[in-house]
């Protein structure tokens, strides 16, 4: 199954930079669609992908809110 994880984290990743260069935060929900009609597995995989690294980002960015509120308390 690696094959399937691989090739949907990579699709995930394009997904996500098309979204962001678009502003369009819903593309991903049309590629799931687009996929799902062929490989409901793949579907799966690419949405989990999708999830994790929306999550990965929205982790990050309130990690770095944080640093900056934490650095500009102490000058």
């Amino acid at each position: 199954m690696a094959l399937i994880d691989d090739l949907a984290d990579t699709l995930a990743r394009d997904t996500l930079a098309l979204m962001e260069e678009t502003g369009d935060d819903r593309l991903y929900m049309r590629v799931s669609k687009v996929i799902g009609t062929l490989s409901p597995t793949v579907e799966e995989a690419f949405l989990t992908s999708i999830r994790i690294r929306q999550a990965e980002m929205r982790g990050r960015r309130f990690l770095e809110q944080v640093a900056a509120e934490f650095r500009k308390a102490r000058e």
